[in-house]
């Protein structure tokens, strides 16, 4: 066994929000309706630093309730950020007690953000002779990077880990030295912590003059090498950077102790895991941590009237669940099935024949892109019996793909056959290019799940796991991870195409049973039917029509938008008596209220700044011109930014126009 001292030390809100938002598009919600997206991906994370880097110290670290140190000196720091999401404020209690489920540390101090607490445990670790891991994806961390203390950043999609040390931190950043990520920081802010930095100044001015001049401090003694603008810019901020790089700067001295034997990883307390991943329905990590040694409790389904699992988040002891026993979930590999590729004229009319006999079938479309408007189809796989399905290969001509498709016309205009598919409105809006058009009932097995289970996931492998027991094959098993080296379908051995696509239809055509009853057992079948089916053609319809966009108006209007910008800008400058930079809140406060001293009791940041926010120029704005003025101003530069230059960007270049897509299947209330 190795002896060298491995300590992690996890920056708990960075992963915290990381895991909820990689699941914001399909969230992860229990029967009882708690959305575990940011306790599922934490827990993740852990379990992979335990697993896969060993470490032999561990503990999480995480920022204190009580309003930090920045916070005081400078109150607009993070002022910008939203509320944080409720779902997150009640996943909080559940993820602090899988951590101490684990019997990891848990370390916060009052004042401080876990960057300070991080820092300083791995600034002393260092001197204890420790390799340290700051686990976070923020860049700030770069500045307390050393050969002994590295960041080490999660992965992220489909990339691996990044562990950075000193050279790989100076060359993400373009400079020489990490010490320099704290004048980088400075010099350009960082807006998602509200720390302004230089107006004008973006990463790459910034890496530029800290190579050239070596430091903020360096940059000020030499501002007559530089030139127009940007001289001014530096020279008119100057007060601004030093502030800014101060908030940067993480704090190395917080007064937390380093108590090594209370870091170092213990066993787990697996009665206690055990408790709470069930209450989480947290299946797959359920067998992950105990290995099939143990009858893991899961809860596959939740009955709708019985009793809630507790929410009481930590107040109350969570009751011992009843042990069952963890289903295997089946898969291609131990499954009997019989899936045809059919590749000829003679095979595709024998199964049209076939087709032709069926009350219903499920079929599925495998094509270039998730975006209905650019896809073309590479092929359709067919199922109409359990555990067997049909793949038809199409040619890479457009021409030539449409005839064989309109081969299959017929049975899908046919009134009398039911069309069953997992997310119809896609297939539809892809084959109606092929001038194929879907007549008869029709069944979407996404909609389905979202009848019965709005707050639910509605992905196909989600359900064929919940309903099935069956794990299907996944894409990135055959193209691989997004990223510049992942494959394109067309790219795929032809036999592990046609089983991927076939297995698709299969599984939705067996899903088709386990939805339909449940939809009767909880009497919402009529709303299939008669709003969500009938509904599904009519949003295709509307989103393949588009929305008309007049790109000469807008261009048009952005011209003059600029110029009442200018007229409104010069109004400013001659009822000031002065030329300044009106996105600058300093220098604007420092014109109204020193200056023009329009306000005798203008308020002050705690770094000395005016406040020139909404709030405080609104209330000016009735009894001084020039604050009216600059409240349009503001107003005329957010319209033409936000929305009058950037409609014309989404216009789609065959169409003209601007398609949206309406997402039937979410949960509004």
């Amino acid at each position: 066994m190795s002896s060298e001292k491995k300590l992690f030390l996890l920056d708990a809100y960075a992963l915290i929000f990381r895991s909820y938002y990689a699941f914001i598009k399909n969230p992860r919600i229990t029967s009882y309706g708690l959305n575990t997206n940011a306790i599922f991906g934490f827990t993740t994370t852990l379990l992979e630093v335990l697993e896969k880097y060993e470490p032999t110290h561990i503990a999480v670290c995480f920022d204190h309730k009580s309003e930090n140190v920045r916070k005081q000196e400078y109150p607009l720091y993070k002022a910008n950020r939203d509320e944080t999401p409720e779902d997150i404020k009640r996943s909080e209690p559940f993820i602090r007690q899988i951590i101490d489920a684990f019997n990891i540390p848990l370390i916060e101090k009052a004042g401080y953000e876990a960057d300070d607490v991080i820092v300083t445990l791995a600034t002393v670790a260092e001197k204890e002779g420790f390799t340290t891991y700051m686990m976070t994806p923020d860049k700030d961390f770069g500045q307390a990077v050393t050969e002994k203390t590295l960041m080490f950043k999660p992965a992220r999609g489909g990339n691996p880990p990044e562990v950075m040390g000193p050279a790989e931190v100076c060359e993400k950043f373009g400079l020489d030295r990490t010490e320099q990520i704290i004048d980088y920081l400075g010099l350009m802010g960082d807006a998602v912590d509200n720390i302004p930095g230089v107006p004008g100044v973006g990463a790459k001015t910034a890496s530029k003059l800290l190579k050239e001049f070596g430091s903020m401090d360096g940059i000020y003694e030499n501002t007559d090498k530089l030139k127009g603008k940007l001289r001014e810019k530096i020279e008119d901020n100057k007060e601004q950077a030093y502030m800014s790089k101060h908030l940067a700067t993480i704090i190395t001295d917080v007064p937390v102790d380093f108590d090594e034997a209370s870091l170092l990883r213990a066993e787990p307390n697996k009665e206690q895991i055990n408790q709470l991943f069930t209450e989480l329905e947290f299946r797959t990590l359920t067998k992950r941590v105990f290995k099939e040694t143990m009858s893991a409790p899961v809860t596959l389904q939740g009955d709708l009237f019985a009793a809630a699992p507790s929410t009481s988040m930590g107040t109350s002891p969570v009751a011992a669940p009843k042990p069952m026993e963890v289903v295997e979930l089946k898969n291609i590999s131990n499954t009997k099935h019989e899936y045809i590729l059919t590749d000829t004229a003679e095979k595709r009319q024998a199964l049209i024949a076939e087709l032709g006999k069926q009350k219903a079938f499920c079929f599925d479309t495998e094509t270039t892109s998730l975006n209905e408007m650019d896809a073309e189809v590479l092929g359709l796989a067919i199922s109409y019996e359990p555990t067997k399905a049909y793949y038809v290969n199409m040619p890479t001509d457009f021409e030539e793909t449409k005839a064989i498709l309109q081969e299959f016309k017929g049975l899908f205009a046919d009134p009398k056959i039911e069309k069953i598919a997992q997310n119809l409105k896609y297939d539809l809006k892809v084959l109606v290019k092929y001038d194929i058009e879907i007549a008869g009932p029709q069944f979407d097995t996404m909609l389905a799940h979202y009848l019965v289970n709005p707050d639910g996931r509605h992905g196909m492998d989600i359900l064929s796991e919940k309903y099935l027991d069956y794990k299907p094959v996944s894409i990135t098993e055959l193209i691989g991870k997004k990223g510049k080296n992942q494959l394109n379908f067309r790219d795929v051995p032809l036999d592990k195409a046609t089983e991927y696509a076939a297995e698709d239809a299969d599984i939705t055509y067996q899903l088709k049973g386990k939805l339909y009853q449940e939809l009767m057992d909880k009497q919402v079948a009529h709303l299939m039917q008669r709003l969500e089916m009938p509904l599904v053609p009519v949003l295709a319809k509307m989103e393949l029509e588009g929305i008309r966009v007049d790109a000469d108006f807008l261009n048009n209007y952005s011209g003059e938008l600029e110029t009442m910008s200018k007229d409104l800008e010069a109004s400013i400058f001659e009822m000031s008596g002065a030329n300044f930079n009106i996105a600058s809140p300093k220098q604007m406060g420092e014109v109204l209220f020193d200056h023009m001293k329009i306000d005798p009791k203008a308020k002050k940041t705690k770094t000395g700044q005016y406040k020139t926010d909404e709030a405080t120029l609104t209330k000016l704005a009735a009894e001084h011109e020039i604050v009216s003025k600059i409240v349009d101003y503001r107003k005329v530069n957010k319209l033409r930014s936000t929305y009058v230059d950037a409609l014309p960007k989404l216009i789609h270049p065959s169409t003209g126009r601007v398609h949206t897509s309406y997402a039937q299947a979410i949960a509004a209330t």
